[in-house]
């Protein structure tokens, strides 16, 4: 089955073209600065890529162009749309509604337009990518996976907060969660290193980027995450915040003379390590102007690090032990020296990193000590093979007589 992945932002539209039985990529693009005259559409597997200047006033003319450049050219990966047999679409939040991925129909799509007011620049794109593929795809399946799906199971103790009750009851304030599907990637990716099942390890989970979430999940289950009821909870990230206390926010405001979508730009937008550095929310120049003695970037460095170790030690506690620790995303997979820095003392809790191991390779590998009782692992996160498998899965169940698919498809 081949499965168009759609990852449609507020003026962007990223997109995949995967064979799930055979895991092959047969196409990726993106489509950048949707109705801005500047508008262009990035298409082509590595050293194909090509860029045009095209102009794209809105996401369905986006999805226009990117079913042409499927199909037509001398790369073309497909000879016609038929040839696609389902869409899978990423939805930041689901709510309290969607403990899974879904089949998307008016239902759905107007539980995910409800849920935009927790996530308005994401849902709303996605609903219009959604559109747009009805617009032009007419009624062929289409899944949506969501972001927060995965921390449904997360306990009371864990998504509630200390608010008056009635704030759960009239607004479903609590936690949600975000990056459930790279979560949930990476762990099972780990549980498969570890030659282990997954319901048999206890893992620790981070996804360390511009926006950057730890979890924990005990023999498979999601238990605890940092991010909370938005994505602004939790870890120091580039230019979010991420958790303070929450009396700074009201302090600021009559200090400042903000509005709360004022403050709420500044915790998101201005803060984190573009805050602290006053030089960029990008890690790499972060850390170029660290080691050239800039005392903001060098703290900035410290208080990332540090955000992520406190996560580690509270998720310890939480499932009493873990059996390893996962690193993805930009930070995550690229960065040495915040590994380095993000596991230094932390040995006394079994938790050797080896300098080694950090220093070398790219891809998929084991960088723990072999003295280390907790294996770290860094795994490049795969949020679209997700969303491809899930949407192969939940077309696959329910019309699968119709495509003829074969049943026995091994996952990894």
């Amino acid at each position: 089955m081949n499965v168009l992945v759609i990852n449609a932002g507020s003026s962007s539209l990223k997109y995949q073209l995967i064979n799930v039985e055979t895991r092959n990529l047969l196409a990726k693009g993106v489509c950048e600065r949707i109705g801005d005259e500047e508008s262009f559409h990035k298409h082509g597997l590595d050293s194909n890529e090509s860029v045009i200047s095209t102009p794209m006033k809105d996401h369905d003319e986006a999805i226009a162009m990117v079913l042409k450049t499927l199909v037509e050219g001398e790369d073309a990966p497909i000879d016609d749309l038929s040839q696609i047999d389902a869409v899978g679409h990423r939805i930041v939040q689901g709510g309290k509604y969607f403990s899974k991925s879904t089949l998307i129909d008016d239902d759905v799509i107007a539980k995910i337009d409800e849920m935009a007011e927790l996530a308005p620049l994401h849902n709303k794109a996605a609903l219009q990518g959604i559109q747009a593929c009805r617009h032009h795809m007419g009624d062929i399946p289409m899944v949506a996976v969501f972001d927060t799906s995965f921390f449904q199971t997360l306990p009371p103790k864990a998504y509630m907060y200390p608010l008056p009750y009635e704030l759960y009851e009239k607004y479903a304030v609590r936690k949600y969660g975000a990056h459930g599907t790279s979560h949930r990637y990476i762990a099972e990716r780990a549980a498969a290193l570890m030659d282990e099942d997954l319901s048999d390890v206890k893992l620790i989970t981070c996804h360390l980027g511009n926006g950057c979430s730890v979890s924990a999940i005990d023999h498979g289950i999601a238990v605890d995450t940092s991010m909370g009821m938005t994505p602004l909870d939790g870890l120091m990230m580039g230019t979010r915040c991420g958790a303070i206390d929450p009396a700074i926010v009201t302090f600021v405001m009559e200090h400042e003379g903000l509005s709360p979508q004022e403050m709420n730009d500044l915790m998101n937008k201005k803060s984190g390590l573009l805050g602290i550095s006053g030089i960029s929310n990008d890690l790499r120049s972060i850390r170029d102007a660290s080691s050239a003695g800039h005392e903001r970037a060098m703290l900035a460095y410290d208080m990332y690090s540090n955000s992520v170790k406190k996560y580690i030690g509270q998720y310890m506690a939480v499932m009493g032990g873990v059996d390893a620790i996962v690193l993805t995303a930009g930070v995550g997979e690229n960065c040495k020296k915040m590994r380095r820095m993000i596991f230094s003392g932390l040995q006394p809790l079994g938790i050797v990193l080896s300098e080694k191991r950090n220093a070398e390779g790219r891809g998929e590998r084991e960088i723990s000590h072999d003295r280390s009782s907790v294996r770290i692992f860094v795994i490049p996160t795969n949020e679209e093979y997700m969303i491809a498998r899930d949407t192969y899965q939940i077309v696959h169940d329910k019309l699968g007589s119709e495509l003829q698919e074969d049943d026995d498809v091994t996952w990894w």
